[in-house]
């Protein structure tokens, strides 16, 4: 059985979390319907008042949420409540166009680190713990929010932000930090720089949040056993409050959505039809007590499925699969749909680390996919076998995976630039859409 911050909550009986969902749910739809005017539009229009709803199982009669609709009414449209009543806001990466900005009233901060606190919990996390926090703060969820949830837990705080790697290994030896929670290609970053200056031994961590960008079980087990840690994964988006959304427990067989807060459900991303658990598909979430920035059906463009069976860690809620891709960062190649974690995983598996960048062009009509791969360390000491065999080995083994032809370039140690926050993985040089 499991360590829990609120146990009444993360095993409660699935009737009665149902019951509490329908309850919640109910009383939501008649606030966004009443607050919200572009949703109060959106209902309008599909014929859908708020008394048609009268519990969990009427959720698929309501319309759907996009990015593009908080876009649309960038900023303020989607605020539900006075503005002297939001405390903060909160924003997504993106690099073009408006990104989304999302608003909390001081209730919602307090869910939002409830949902950290219980992430931290399930990794192991107690007061007595030193949490060594990452992530950028700033505009970017990451680093408030498991700032936050270790107050709640009332761990040791180190709000480090991201970057500056010096820095963050002198606080880690010196302060004894525990848990870590950065981004996985940041753990692997500091990972490859703990093993390089031999300091494994001076550090105690045990446990890494790991979260806001996609990484493989390869990556995992390679990130502990560079870090001697066990890693866990968080899921979590701005526009539904941040990371906590869903998180593993020491069985780590899929992320625990809190649904007391969420309700998640997959659809086919064509057709938007709700598919059964197991199915993969898009997840969409429901946010049920969120007032500044209330969102039904919000579209994540994440592929993943929902298993409901017991967990051994004794939580009730509903689990994820890590998400499997994204409807919307997937690449078609020679007409293949391609993800990077598919392409990582075969690297990984290889014994490369996940210091890796994938380059697609279009020369006339034809695509072409290079994947750059560095050498780690041990492998340029050993200058066992030659680079081209090397090379033809991962070919061998995309073609396998993907069903097409990457070229392959094996690179030095430290070509490749680090990331201090979300690794680029991605290099499209079409353009696509002109």
């Amino acid at each position: 059985m499991g360590k829990y911050f609120q146990p009444e909550i993360e095993t409660m009986p699935i009737p009665e979390l149902r019951k509490l969902q329908s309850e919640k749910l109910v009383k939501h739809v008649k606030y966004v319907y009443e607050n919200c005017a572009p949703y109060r539009a959106k209902m309008d229009e599909a014929g859908i008042t708020p008394d048609d709803i009268k519990g969990y199982d009427d959720l698929p009669k309501l319309p759907f949420i996009t990015k593009d609709d908080l876009k649309d009414a960038y900023p303020y449209g989607y605020v539900s409540v006075p503005m002297e009543e939001c405390v903060r806001i909160q924003s997504t990466s993106g690099t073009t166009g408006k990104r989304v900005v999302a608003f909390y009233t001081q209730d919602d901060i307090d869910i939002w680190e409830t949902c950290c606190a219980r992430a931290i919990v399930a990794a192991g996390g107690s007061k007595e713990d030193v949490v060594h926090v990452c992530y950028g703060y700033g505009l970017f969820t990451g680093g408030p929010g498991l700032n936050g949830g270790s107050h709640k837990v009332g761990s040791l705080t180190l709000p480090m932000s991201s970057g500056n790697t010096d820095r963050q290994l002198q606080f880690m030896e010196d302060l004894g930090s525990t848990i870590i929670c950065c981004t996985p290609s940041y753990a692997a970053n500091l990972g490859e720089t703990i093993v390089k200056r031999g300091l494994k031994d001076k550090l105690k961590l045990k446990a890494g949040i790991f979260g806001a960008e996609p990484w493989t079980e390869e990556m995992r087990k390679d990130i502990e056993r560079t870090l001697g840690i066990k890693a866990y994964d968080i899921y979590g988006l701005t526009e539904t409050c941040g990371p906590g959304v869903s998180f593993e427990c020491e069985d780590q067989s899929g992320m625990h959505i809190q649904e007391d807060y969420f309700i998640p459900e997959i659809i086919n991303p064509d057709t938007g039809e709700v598919l059964p658990d197991g199915e993969v598909g898009e997840l969409v979430f429901t946010c049920l007590d969120k007032k500044a920035f209330p969102l039904i059906r919000y579209r994540t463009r994440d592929l993943c499925y929902l298993k409901r069976e017991k967990c051994a860690c004794g939580r009730t809620h509903v689990r994820m699969h890590k998400p499997m891709g994204r409807a919307d960062d997937m690449m078609v190649v020679k007409g293949v749909n391609v993800w990077p974690s598919q392409i990582e995983a075969v690297l990984l598996q290889q014994g490369y680390q996940a210091n890796y960048q994938i380059v697609v062009d279009r020369i006339g009509t034809k695509d072409t996919i290079e994947v750059q791969v560095e050498l780690t360390p041990e492998m340029a000491e050993a200058n066992d076998i030659p680079n081209y065999e090397r090379e033809a080995k991962i070919v061998a083994g995309l073609k396998s995976m993907l069903g097409i032809k990457v070229d392959v370039q094996v690179v030095a140690p430290m070509t490749i630039p680090r990331s201090e926050g979300k690794a680029k993985r991605v290099v499209d040089k079409r353009d696509l859409y002109k």
